[in-house]
């Protein structure tokens, strides 16, 4: 059975190993470990706010979700997320307990209104996101490069709660 918890520091170094991964590391704007790192120190801090969450099956994280705090009063009443499924337990339900969890996390701790989340062309998570009510306000061609005269569009989504 799946249990969603806060985020504590010792759940960070799984989400390196599961970015570390290929497959999953074409999905976020980090190139490599350095920028991963940076990365973990950002989502660290956020953590601290109470606003990440952690799936949990058999006491071992199996995804990480976190909402972006906005720290100024105009904008706090929306928010950006980041999740991230580990491989081996994709497809099982996990992504949508946590996002669920996130969004009522989000409306109640810290009253959000609106989410919305950035995603590259051909990111598998769409029909995620889709599922969830999701729907797309934007798009912007060439946003990522991933190599000499290799781009990735990014597609705008958001969702009311």
């Amino acid at each position: 059975m799946i249990t969603i918890r806060a985020t504590v520091e010792s759940d960070l170094p799984h989400l390196v190993q599961w970015l570390m991964k290929g497959d999953i590391l074409q999905w976020f704007p980090m190139l490599n470990q350095a920028e991963i790192e940076d990365n973990m120190r950002i989502w660290s801090a956020y953590s601290k706010l109470g606003a990440s969450l952690t799936a949990e099956l058999n006491k071992e994280p199996v995804g990480l979700a976190l909402l972006y705090i906005q720290p100024y009063k105009k904008l706090a009443h929306q928010c950006l997320f980041a999740i991230v499924v580990a491989p081996s337990h994709r497809g099982q339900g996990i992504g949508t307990q946590l996002m669920q969890a996130l969004m009522k996390h989000g409306k109640e701790k810290f009253h959000l209104e609106m989410l919305h989340l950035e995603v590259y062309e051909g990111n598998p998570a769409i029909a995620l996101y889709q599922k969830l009510g999701f729907t797309e306000f934007g798009s912007q061609k060439r946003f990522i490069k991933e190599g000499p005269g290799l781009y990735r569009g990014k597609i705008m989504m958001q969702k009311h709660l």
